[in-house]
């Protein structure tokens, strides 16, 4: 199982794309978010992921850094197969909680899907999801949760990748107590870390419900974390982000921990 970063930044970076990645095993592919605009295809491209092989999507919420890449996925996804794509085009599964799948449908109908089709109409299949909702993805079980945000409702979800192994990718905000539970011994877990703690006040990255790499390293610590993967941050120090995210981070946490760059892969 391979795990590719397609990007790695908030949603208002200009140097990285933003925060989304894609699963994969054995030639099928788990899609999460799709950062904010069509430039996905070009991070799709340039990771060697078909498009058309992504079977299941999952968005974590409503903010454009995350949707709008999805709604460009499904007007590709959902559009009649050209002559010789018949046999090859296989359903796709969106997954979301009510709001989402709500806002996807309100938006993909009427921008667009040609006048009186509707999404039934394609092979694109909507599945509205609940806080606790298990379901198979890539063979794996998969549980939903919500993750308790104040600013959107937001969830997140974990994935047993192996006997007694889990990935918990926690969304883009600091991993609520309430959530601990499915993030506690995992051997992946994915977190925002938007800044170093030493850019807490040029940043505020608390002021925005995002959490610093002391904040997020110190976390995975308390809950015996194997690997520990950042994203969702700043790219004025891009060029540099890895080496003082890790040197900062393995101050605070002794297990394996990664600051990916854009369209970085890995073994899970």
């Amino acid at each position: 199982m391979q795990l590719t970063m397609l990007g790695t930044g908030h949603a208002m970076v200009t140097r990285c794309y933003n925060t989304c990645f894609v699963i994969e095993e054995e030639g099928k592919y788990f899609m999460v978010d799709g950062g904010g605009g069509n430039a996905v295809f070009g991070q799709l491209q340039s990771a060697g992921i078909p498009p058309f092989e992504i079977r299941d999507i999952f968005v974590t919420h409503k903010h454009v850094d995350h949707l709008l890449g999805v709604v460009w996925m499904m007007r590709l996804l959902a559009r009649p197969p050209r002559p010789g794509e018949e046999k090859t085009r296989q359903e796709v599964r969106v997954y979301g909680h009510d709001e989402v799948i709500g806002l996807l449908r309100e938006m993909v109908e009427n921008l667009v899907l040609p006048a009186g089709v509707s999404i039934a109409d394609t092979g694109v299949r909507m599945i509205t999801v609940k806080d606790g909702e298990r379901v198979e993805i890539l063979g794996h079980p998969v549980t939903f949760f919500d993750i308790g945000s104040v600013k959107a409702k937001q969830f997140g979800f974990v994935m047993e990748i192996a006997d007694g192994e889990r990935l918990t990718c926690c969304g883009d905000e600091p991993c609520h107590p309430r959530i601990h539970d499915y993030a506690r011994g995992s051997k992946w877990m994915l977190h925002e870390a938007f800044c170093l703690e030493a850019e807490e006040k040029r940043y505020h990255p608390h002021d925005k419900q995002h959490s610093t790499v002391k904040d997020a390293c110190e976390l995975a610590q308390s809950l015996g974390v194997q690997n520990l993967l950042l994203y969702h941050t700043e790219d004025e120090y891009l060029e540099e982000r890895k080496r003082l995210y890790t040197e900062e981070g393995k101050k605070y946490y002794d297990g394996r921990l990664y600051v990916p760059d854009d369209l970085e892969k890995f073994t899970l």
